[in-house]
């Protein structure tokens, strides 16, 4: 893809998001040095969040943009039966969080911001995805022989759990792997063209 003389930068530490603007054809630089304190007001919808999240964390990138460089930063949240789940704290959270899941439909949202020296964008995604019902046994597999503690939900589609318990997907799937490549790729060129 012609970035039009553009440097992108990629603010996040998520190798699924680098695989995916890997996958694009980008040429980037990975940089997450922000000042940005995750947090939110109480009350805030919960939809909303994901877009807080990812304009502050590229509001407070830790230095001035340069005037040809580019900033993508971006946060995922699951969303189920009106509970945001974040990435698990331990076993036992998983667990709690695999259960939650199990046979219900949920929702991942994730939103982009992308920004220069002069203007930003920000857009989200959402997708719906749907569990069967998981058994004792296959959450405590997964979790033992996965550790999905660096994912929001305590999983991630593109592995063992999402081969075998995932029964649909309404909307992007790579969205629902953190990033929405298909969504991003055209707001990129949107954003290159203005």
């Amino acid at each position: 893809m012609d970035t039009c003389g553009k440097r992108i930068i990629l603010a996040s530490n998520s190798p699924r998001r680098r695989e995916l603007m890997q996958s694009l054809g980008l040429d980037f630089t990975v940089d997450t040095g922000t000042s940005f304190i995750e947090s939110y007001p109480p009350g805030t919808q919960h939809e909303k969040v994901p877009g807080l999240m990812s304009r502050g964390k590229s509001l407070g990138f830790h230095r001035s943009l340069m005037y040809d460089e580019i900033l993508v930063t971006s946060d995922t949240m699951v969303l189920c039966g009106g509970e945001i789940l974040g990435k698990p704290s331990d076993r036992e959270d998983a667990v709690r969080m695999l259960k939650l899941l199990s046979g219900r439909e949920h929702q991942v949202i994730t939103a982009v911001t992308i920004r220069d020296n002069k203007r930003e964008k920000t857009f989200s995604v959402t997708s719906n995805v749907f569990f069967k019902n998981l058994s004792d046994k296959e959450i405590d597999y997964y979790i033992d022989n996965y550790k999905p503690f660096d994912k929001a939900g305590a999983y991630g589609i593109q592995e063992w759990i999402g081969y075998i318990g995932i029964t649909g997907i309404e909307g992007s799937f790579y969205n629902v792997m953190g990033f929405p490549t298909q969504r991003f790729y055209e707001e990129l060129q949107d954003f290159l063209q203005d």
